[in-house]
């Protein structure tokens, strides 16, 4: 039993020294100069280089649940934070092999200096952590310092939704010192292969479902100003440009087709009220509810996007279709009952005892019949001017059968002396004339629609499309 607790005491000896003599060989193979303080920074200007490994974007966050006014960004990354530090050197000893680098571990991490990195679009940072924490932190030959870490970062970014989905979005983030500023130091990405993507990224590009997600960066450093001074930042700039082809066939090839749809009222004949009105409000009513699916569906924006006006523009052409329809049907409905009827009456007061005119004369085509009382308005005969002048003020009135006879002449000469009844009576024909072009069965209102609604369209499309997309090229 004695001899049992003594191999046992021997062998927690052996395990202690090996553990020590590890720990001894690891401390050897760097030292620190003598009061070397953690808290300050290795040289007075300190040159700090930033890299990145883009594993993927894990999701573009447009419609923001907070109702904020940022859109987010979520990137699984890889940094890479490289500065040197010239207090800690390697220990040349001939007699031991030094590898290139050292891997400091997770105690010796917090013994030496490491920059003070902020981001400052950063909204939340997840550290990768599988059985421990995916990060290192090496210390090679000529005293540079790599700290590397795995990370899912939540970028924030201003993104404008007025030319959705022409859009082309760009996220500036900056790499850079919260405390230090410009004087003190300076954040730069790496010379050599600052950003490093996956074999699935298509040079530099990764394919989400409705973007095109590209990375660049400037060599240069880019100034930021907060805290009251100017700091120096690494500046990478994420472009976020929309696969136009799905809105191109879910929107606006659809609603094209809609309007062009509404154009074929213009040949069904106007009597036929069910078949053309169902067509028109069928149109109109769809055409509403894919603005009203598109308004809910899209970022938020505090102006009409782009898709909104090109739908509401859509809704407005079917609707002027509509209304000429109406017109159509009131000039139809005046011609064939509110203007014969008014014919009917004028005819009645117009026929006496000796003078009888026949039906057939009272149902002149109705076009020539306004055009000719438009046109004879302040025509006066000479021999009814003479009558005029000739009547004495205290002659009595005129017989009804002189009335009857020339009923034109002498409501033209009472109205003669009136200029406000005269341009009445001349817009009263004029808009007779007009509603009867236009609504009898023989108007041309619909021939005329028929070329002047498609024109129309297509020099909306034409003056729409350079517009959006030539603004679009601006802000790229």
């Amino acid at each position: 039993m004695r001899l049992v607790q003594i191999i046992c005491a021997l062998i927690l000896l052996k395990i202690k020294m090996v553990s020590v003599s590890t720990q001894a060989v690891i401390a050897s193979t760097y030292t620190m100069d003598e009061g070397y303080d953690k808290n300050e920074r290795p040289s007075a200007l300190t040159d700090v280089s930033i890299g990145l490994y883009l594993n993927r974007i894990s999701a573009v966050n447009e419609n923001n649940e907070f109702r904020t006014n940022f859109q987010e960004i979520s990137i699984d990354v890889f940094l890479q934070v490289i500065w040197e530090d010239k207090r800690i050197k390697h220990k040349n000893d001939p007699n031991t092999t030094i590898p290139s680098y050292i891997e400091l571990k997770t105690e010796e991490r917090h013994e030496i200096w490491v920059p003070d990195l902020y981001i400052r679009q950063l909204r939340e940072m997840k550290v990768l952590k599988l059985f421990e924490e995916i990060s290192s932190l090496r210390l090679y030959r000529n005293s540079t310092v790599v700290f590397s870490m795995g990370a899912t970062i939540i970028i924030k970014c201003d993104m404008d939704f007025l030319l959705y989905p022409l859009d082309v979005q760009i996220c500036p983030v900056d790499f850079s010192s919260y405390k230090y500023s410009v004087k003190d130091m300076t954040f730069r990405w790496k010379k050599e292969n600052p950003i490093t993507f996956p074999k699935d990224f298509d040079e530099g590009f990764f394919r989400l479902p409705k973007y095109v997600v590209s990375f660049s960066t400037e060599q240069d450093p880019h100034i930021v100003y907060y805290g009251d001074v100017d700091h120096c930042s690494a500046r990478l700039e994420i472009t976020l440009s929309r696969e136009l082809k799905s809105y191109l066939l879910e929107h606006y090839l659809p609603s094209t087709l809609f309007v062009s749809m509404s154009w074929g009222s213009f040949v069904v004949i106007p009597e036929v009220v069910p078949g053309r009105m169902v067509l028109l409000v069928t149109t109109l009513l769809t055409l509403v509810t894919m603005f009203n699916t598109v308004r809910n569906n899209s970022p938020d924006s505090l102006e009409l996007k782009c898709i909104e006006v090109w739908l509401i523009s859509c809704i407005l052409f079917v609707f002027l279709a509509l209304i000429e329809y109406f017109i159509v049907l009131f000039g139809i409905r005046y011609d064939k009952h509110w203007r014969t009827a008014k014919t009917i009456t004028k005819a009645m007061a117009m026929s006496n005892s000796e003078t009888q005119m026949p039906n057939s004369m009272q149902r002149k085509n109705g076009l020539e019949q306004s055009a000719r009382a438009f046109q004879n308005l302040n025509k006066i005969t000479p021999e009814n001017k003479k009558k005029i002048t000739n009547i004495p003020s205290n002659a009595p009135p005129i017989a009804n059968s002189t009335a009857n006879i020339h009923p034109i002449e002498n409501n033209t000469g009472s109205i003669s002396s009136n200029p406000n009844t005269i341009n009445r009576k001349r817009f009263r024909n004029a808009a007779e004339v007009a509603i009867l072009y236009a609504g009898s069965q023989r108007g041309k209102l619909d021939q005329i629609s028929l070329i002047i609604f498609p024109l129309s369209f297509l020099v909306f499309s034409m003056v729409y499309w350079i517009l959006y997309i030539t603004e679009s090229k601006k802000r790229m």
